[in-house]
């Protein structure tokens, strides 16, 4: 078992900044890949970005410059940067993970989940 447990999401206007961060416990945290996805309301969960035991593998197009994604393996935490937010990028925002080495963007192809932290971006 792997418990996720995402912190740092909140409001912010139009061209600002967050950092989402996952603190991980349970498992040997670099056997899984670590993927952040998001849901707006009336939309359907989508892969925003994903990370790997070698860097980041996975930038949705719409994030691309804008977000990075890290990890900390020590700490067992994986953050998300976010800058310049948009306001299309208010969501949820869940941290995942998946055993093995191959990212996938389907949200049924992960085993574990955190409870989610809400991204409001104000225009």
């Amino acid at each position: 078992q792997v418990q996720l447990v995402e912190s740092g999401g909140g409001l912010v206007q139009a061209g600002g900044s967050l950092r989402l961060s996952c603190a991980a416990s349970g498992r040997t945290f670099s056997d899984y890949v670590m993927g952040w996805f998001r849901q707006a309301p009336g939309k359907e969960r989508e892969s925003v970005a994903g990370i790997g035991r070698g860097g980041p593998i996975y930038y949705t197009d719409s994030v691309k410059g804008r977000f990075i994604i890290s990890r900390d393996n020590a700490k067992d935490t994986v953050y998300l940067q976010m800058n310049s937010l948009k306001p299309e990028d208010t969501a949820v925002y869940y941290c995942a993970a998946r055993m093995g080495t191959l990212y996938s963007t389907s949200p049924g192809n992960y085993n574990y989940w955190g409870q989610g932290t809400q991204v409001t971006v104000s225009s």
